[in-house]
């Protein structure tokens, strides 16, 4: 009987690997963030290092991306990252929410939930340094800065949710 249970589940995982998700590979980068924001190199290291992967257009896999159900996982991951924040997309938001979204950055990293704890355990080089941290929040208040410099204080409120 357990001989069996193991081959219908090996039959599973074989017949899984034939159905993946769509890669995260494309190389639009018409409203990327550095259209209006310049990125300095130490601030653009930190985001490759440990945000890219899942907040952008063009994610790097690993090897093991390519074994289902893992690849399912990755995959779910990166797009609710892009979901949340998108260095690729960024300029194309209305400018209330992009103030709002370096608000968010700014506390996801004072809270400590980026990068994800999934994501450094296998990724040790996206871990941020307490340094890592600073940059990336000044970086992120300097645009929040810029924002209310250039736009009035009426077009940085976003619209009441309907219910």
């Amino acid at each position: 009987m357990l001989k069996k249970i193991l081959l219908v589940i090996l039959a599973i995982l074989v017949v899984i690997q034939f159905f993946r998700p769509k890669k995260n590979q494309s190389d639009n980068r018409s409203q990327n963030i550095t259209g209006l924001y310049p990125i300095p190199p130490d601030v653009g290291r930190i985001l490759t290092n440990s945000c890219a992967d899942c907040h952008s257009n063009k994610t790097v896999y690993p090897w093991y991306a390519e074994i289902e159900p893992v690849g399912w996982w990755l995959n779910n991951h990166i797009v609710s990252g892009k979901r949340h924040f998108n260095l690729d997309s960024f300029t194309g938001l209305r400018i209330a929410f992009q103030k709002k979204k370096m608000e968010d950055c700014i506390e996801q990293l004072k809270d400590d939930d980026m990068p994800l704890e999934s994501y450094t355990l296998i990724h040790r080089y996206a871990r941020l340094s307490e340094t890592d941290k600073e940059k990336l929040t000044d970086w992120f208040q300097g645009i929040i800065n810029e924002i209310k410099s250039k736009y009035p204080a009426d077009s940085l409120v976003l619209p009441k949710r309907r219910r």
